[in-house]
């Protein structure tokens, strides 16, 4: 990096957390050269990094210098922080100011290298002060751009580095130090290692080098910057709960539940397990004594302040939970750290806050963001006072100046690049203010305090509160966006016995069974909502507010307080009988406010198949159904009966030459492969045909049945709380993708904050408006996504079907998908294709042409299963992989998903992994997965490692496809 500082600017790439930040600076301190930190965001325009209009006290306009222009006239280091997250049309800019040292500025003047400068001059013979009047600027020859970037995620944000962007700069990789560099910090900084701190570091080097993605997604979480933070609590406040401290990094309360088990399993083989909490360690204390607040084993100094009236005073009852929490936030202040608590709504983050504060008596600057929040709003406020541009500080200014502690409300809900400014402020103490005006942790040398530098508070602290991201909040992901910057902790619901013991406080008259059977409906309704059955989560705040209802109005009816809440929820179909089921199960009258009827029918249970091998010896003779057996007493061997094993010529499993699968339900005789080829090739001719024709005629039943509901139910039934999880996912994608964003440069609308100064000039193009924002120039048009679902039919899912319930697993993950689709047609289309040993391409729901009732479904399922049962042995898995690849890749379409089903069976006919990994990945228009629904032994696992990570799946249990489908999604659809 001193190298080609020497010589050109350089941009260096590397993950969130790997300290990009801190190897400039060094590099800096080496040079002795001073650094201009720039924070780039999404909507930043070229204007903004050049000049920016605003007023003198007389109210004449003028430009005034952007940082990036300071630092090119002063010889400083530009940091450019963020250059991954700036439009591509911003960075063209720079481009003649990187390869020519020129830049023309908006004012008219223009900036030129020294060498051309000097040049001028002397061929003019002119001195300095004449070319400055000319509006000749000399750029500093020691000045240099150094942009900051993160490596390109292609499936979520698209590449960056494009052929213009690798044309502006040398560029330079930096990586996540090793685990001896990072114990040789930990141990410089903090001394020797605990052994709690040991299997911190130990997980995140395991997360690091995982194969999955699922757990290298999460290697994030545990930066070089996190673990240091990690290290200073632990050197300060030590603890041997290694598992709560993994909890608090990853927020596992939040995280979907697929990736939480991985994680789970990981800390597991770790040896990080829970502790065990008994009733006396949960009562923490938290008094005040000599104006020392102590909380747990956690003390500090309350503050004596003059700003009283912003000292908040709230009303609180102690909850064990709560207190504890707050313990944690007290060691945070110690620390000298900035917060981030995230939670669902009305769990009691700002309670807690404003509590916390109270009993430390901090004054509290208060900001709450929304979905117009603007780079500009979240610093300072510009308004026009007789004809002057006067900036008002914001909350956060406030809090900087004078030592309070700002707490920025529904951080979730600003935009992230616009809360991603922050990340200077909570880093390195620094942040550049659009009007000039800059903070400093510390003043320049040979700088006093004055109107130009806000030198921040020692005191200084900042409280985030974040809603958990997406549905139902439809919030943006603060944790992930910026959580390493933050001392972070999750905030949930209290316990029952805390949540009984809460109520009984705000509602001191209402009968104890009243409340504890409120608890106990609202604890199973979050459970629900944890296992994505329902979309809100209920909260506290909820059952608060119908607990302060019921003490205000004693003779009020229950159930009209209760259903204040729900009443809502009965007009969505897929919440209601989950609702109605859950109040009638604690007694409370369904019929009042649900009209519906629940279906709880349950599934018959399924036996286990046992296979036993067996050798006949006996010749065949010709193909046969077989006599009907009204006992249905199991038959070994012989050539009578239908539905035998292990026998000849008959409908049945196991056996030879027989004209088709025929499954009765009892231990199979398996004869080899060997014994099975040998049968004479006219035997087999006239199997095939007795097959074909039995199939004809099954698939004509089939168009002639009616609809038997029972039937139906059997696999409706099993699925129907997976049918309502993942309408629930798919819900949360279509409302994010209604999102409006700001339109700028509007005749009408809203006034821009940015334009203030051009609306005095007489522009007219001043305003800004919401609106469904059009492609940009070059984008593909947005279109519904197309999703493949490929089901295996061959003969072993029927065949071995009794010994894992492969086929019905099949047969329920395609009603499930059936179930759910519906009413979503306008962003996802989907078919659903087969393949056997007869075929590759067999059509059972056309995209045009889908089930639109229960009984176009059970259709659908007959003809499957049908086709499992009457198909010729043999594996297409390959050939129909390929061409649900090949012509999804063909399709007009925004994105294509190809999901295959298949029971893992691929050893049998000689297909290696490689070849199906290489269809996999051979189109980059579609993203193709493989989710592997049975196995024998272990299969499937060899075929998963044997796959590109994160392109396959275990699916052993029905009730886990949505969650598999929704980490599908989660890198196709959500992108919409």
């Amino acid at each position: 990096m001193i190298q080609t500082t020497a010589v050109t600017d350089f941009c260096l790439i590397g993950p969130r957390g790997c300290g990009k930040n801190i190897l400039v600076s060094k590099m800096a301190e080496i040079l002795g050269k001073e650094t201009e930190s720039i924070i780039l965001y999404q909507d930043m325009t070229s204007r903004d990094l050049v000049q920016q209009r605003t007023t003198l006290d007389n109210g004449d306009t003028i430009w005034r210098f952007s940082p990036l222009v300071n630092a090119a006239l002063e010889g400083k280091i530009a940091i450019l922080d963020g250059i991954h997250r700036i439009h591509p049309s911003t960075l063209s800019v720079l481009h003649r100011l990187v390869h020519d040292r020129e830049l023309q500025l908006h004012d008219g003047r223009r900036m030129i290298s020294l060498e051309k400068f000097e040049l001028i001059k002397k061929t003019l013979n002119v001195d300095d002060q004449h070319m400055y009047n000319k509006g000749m600027l000399k750029i500093h020859p020691d000045f240099r751009i150094v942009a900051l970037g993160e490596p390109s995620v292609l499936q979520t944000t698209g590449n960056w580095l494009s052929p213009e962007v690798l044309s502006l700069f040398l560029f330079h990789e930096t990586r996540m130090l090793t685990k001896e560099e990072e114990l040789h910090i930990i141990t410089s900084k903090f001394g020797p290692v605990s052994k709690t701190m040991q299997k911190v570091i130990d997980l995140a080097y395991i997360l690091r080098n995982s194969r999955d993605p699922i757990l290298k997604s999460l290697s994030g979480h545990l930066s070089t910057r996190q673990l240091l933070r990690i290290a200073a609590r632990l050197e300060k406040f030590p603890t041997d709960d290694v598992y709560e401290i993994v909890q608090t990094t990853f927020m596992a309360k939040f995280l979907p539940n697929l990736t939480r088990q991985a994680l789970e399993n990981t800390v597991y083989k770790l040896g990080i397990i829970p502790k065990s909490q008994d009733s006396e360690n949960n009562m923490v204390k938290c008094e005040i004594n000599d104006n020392i607040l102590t909380i747990g084993e956690t003390s500090a100094v309350i503050c004596q302040t003059d700003a009283i009236s912003k000292v908040p005073k709230i009303l609180f009852y102690n909850v064990p939970q709560h207190i504890q929490l707050m313990e944690k936030l007290l060691q945070d202040f110690e620390l000298g750290l900035h917060l981030l608590l995230v939670g669902n709504q009305g769990v009691g983050k700002n309670k807690i806050v404003d509590r916390f504060l109270q009993l430390l008596n901090r004054p509290r600057e208060y900001i709450q963001l929304h979905r117009d929040t603007t780079v500009q709003t979240l610093t300072i406020q510009p308004t026009i006072r007789d004809g002057i541009l006067v900036h008002e500080d914001s909350p956060l200014l406030k809090a900087v100046k004078h030592g309070h502690v700002l707490v920025v409300d529904e951080a979730d809900k600003a935009p992230t690049h616009v809360t991603c400014i922050l990340k200077t402020l909570v880093e390195s103490g620094q942040m550049i203010l659009s009007d000039g005006r800059r903070i400093v942790s510390k003043l320049p040398r040979n700088q006093t305090a004055n109107d130009d530098y806000i030198e921040i508070h020692p005191e200084f602290r900042m409280i985030v509160l974040a809603n958990r991201p997406g549905f139902p909040f439809l919030g943006n992901d603060f944790f992930g966006a910026l959580g390493d910057l933050f001392s972070c902790h999750a905030v949930d619901n209290p316990s029952k016995s805390a949540e009984i013991a809460l109520l009984q406080q705000y509602g001191p008259n209402v009968p104890e069974i009243t409340i504890r059977k409120l608890v106990d409906v609202f604890s199973e309704l979050r459970v629900m909502a944890d296992d994505g059955l329902v979309s809100y989560p209920y909260s506290t705040r909820e059952v608060v507010n119908i607990i302060k209802h019921l003490q205000q109005f004693p003779n009020a009816d229950l159930e009209d307080a209760l259903f204040n809440v729900f009443d809502f929820d009965k007009y969505s179909q897929e919440v209601v009988e989950t609702l109605g089921e859950v109040l009638a199960r604690h007694g409370f009258p369904k019929t009042n406010i649900f009209t519906a009827e629940y279906l709880a029918s349950k599934r018959a249970k399924e036996y286990l198949q046992v296979t036993v091998e067996r050798k006949s010896g006996l010749d065949t003779k010709g193909p046969k159904h077989g006599k009907e057996d009204p006992k249905n007493d199991p038959h070994v061997g012989g050539n009578t009966w239908a539905g035998g094993t292990g026998g000849r010529d008959t409908a049945g499993l196991g056996g030879k030459g027989g004209p088709y699968r025929l499954d009765k339900g009892h231990k199979v005789h398996q004869l080899s492969d060997e014994e099975k080829a040998a049968v004479p090739e006219h035997i087999k001719r006239a199997a095939r045909e007795m097959n074909r024709k039995a199939f004809e005629q099954k698939l004509k039943e089939i168009g002639m049945s009616g609809y038997d509901a029972s039937l139906y139910s059997q696999f409706s039934n099993a699925v129907s709380k997976q049918v309502q999880s993942l309408r629930v996912i798919l819900g949360s994608l279509q409302a994010k993708n209604k999102e409006r964003q700001w339109t700028r440069n509007q005749t009408t609308g809203e006034l821009d904050d940015m334009k203030l100064i051009d609306g005095i000039l007489g522009e007219k193009t001043i305003f800004r408006r919401r609106k469904e924002q059009e492609p940009e120039l070059g984008s593909p048009q947005i279109k519904p996504k197309l999703l493949r679902l490929v089901v295996d039919v061959s003969g072993s899912m029927y065949r071995f079907n009794s010994y894992d319930g492969r086929l019905d697993r099949e047969l329920e993950a395609v009603v499930l998908l059936m179930e759910a689709m519906e009413g979503f047609e306008e962003k996802i289309q989907y078919d659903i294709m087969g393949h056997s040993g007869e075929a590759h391409d067999v059509k059972f729901v056309k995209r045009k042409d889908t089930p639109k009732n229960n009984k176009e479904r059970l259709d659908v399922l007959r003809v499957m299963h049908a086709h499992s049962q009457f198909c010729f042995s043999g594996d297409n898995t390959l050939e129909a992989a390929e061409m649900a690849v090949t012509s999804m890749a063909k399709e007009d379409c925004d994105e294509a998903i190809v999901v295959i089903l298949s029971d893992a069976n691929l050893q049998r006919y000689g297909i290696h992994p490689s070849k199906l990994a290489t269809i996999l990945t051979s189109s980059n228009k579609v993203n193709a997965y493989v989710v592997f629904i049975g196995s024998l032994g272990d299969q499937a696992e060899r075929l998963t490692h044997s796959l590109p990570a994160g392109r396959s799946f275990i699916c052993n249990d029905v009730s886990n496809l949505p969650q598999i489908l929704k980490q599908i999604f989660s890198s196709s659809v959500m992108s919409i």
